[in-house]
């Protein structure tokens, strides 16, 4: 029998339908929306085929734990097809660019930096199994449509993946608050991991230490630390700048 999981909210239900129809069994609406959102989803689901019930919000509140939008999908489980390096890797047309994170435990931070690796290309987000936030409809939600889109790879041993991106010859770089190397000095527009670390505590030890190396984000103003998917949108941003600025 299918297992089958919730996911909830504009992006994420209509990002599921355009991407993989097929998987989606039902959509529940609030009975109370009749603006042109819900109309537009509404006609998407019907254009595939899948099957709408209107509800009242209560319903949709006690499925889905509040902050819906007013929609809710129950989808097949994709579990059984785990996204895997060797398949991210492969057949890419430029170098390859990848976010690694060390640990991320809030769902929101994690949903936050899967949406700015699909906005700045990033070819998969890559994390520890254990001790970090997997993919759950808060994550698919806030990444509004970029949990579908961008591949999430768990591994069991994150030092011992960075040590298999470096024989592959993907540059491993760490940021950490106290770094010698600015980013904006580094040279980002090579086969690359980015490495960010939990909030509150950056990247464990083992980590650091399989790094090439560790660069700091310049700060000129009065914070001294970023939230980590403000931090990955920056180092990814000036990876992707590096390789699509023109030659001077």
């Amino acid at each position: 029998m299918t297992q089958s999981v919730l996911i909830h909210g504009f992006h994420a239900v209509t990002s599921r339908l355009r991407q993989n129809a097929r998987s989606v069994q039902e959509i529940y609406l609030d009975q109370g929306r009749h603006d042109q959102r819900s109309r537009d989803l509404l006609q998407l689901a019907e254009t595939h085929g899948v099957k709408t019930l209107q509800m009242p919000r209560q319903r949709l509140d006690d499925m889905a734990g509040g902050k819906h939008q007013g929609v809710v999908a129950k989808v097949a489980a994709q579990a059984a097809l785990p996204h895997t390096l060797d398949g991210a890797l492969e057949n890419l047309s430029e170098s390859a660019l990848l976010l690694v994170l060390d640990g991320v435990q809030d769902p929101h931070n994690l949903g936050a930096c899967l949406r700015v690796a699909d906005a700045m290309g990033a070819h998969a987000v890559i994390a520890p199994r254990d001790r970090a936030a997997g993919l759950n409809p808060t994550v698919r939600k806030v990444a509004s449509g970029a949990a579908e889109t961008v591949p999430f790879i768990t591994v069991t041993n994150l030092a011992r993946t960075l040590r298999e991106l470096q024989d592959l010859g993907i540059w491993v770089v760490g940021a950490a608050g106290e770094a010698e190397k600015d980013l904006f000095g580094m040279k980002l527009d090579v086969p690359l991991a980015l490495v960010l670390g939990a909030e509150g505590e950056g990247l464990r030890r083992l980590t650091r230490e399989n790094c090439d190396e560790l660069v700091r984000i310049p700060m000129f103003g009065s914070v001294e630390s970023l939230n980590v998917s403000v931090a990955a949108g920056i180092c990814l941003f000036e990876s992707r700048r590096q390789r699509t600025s023109l030659p001077s």
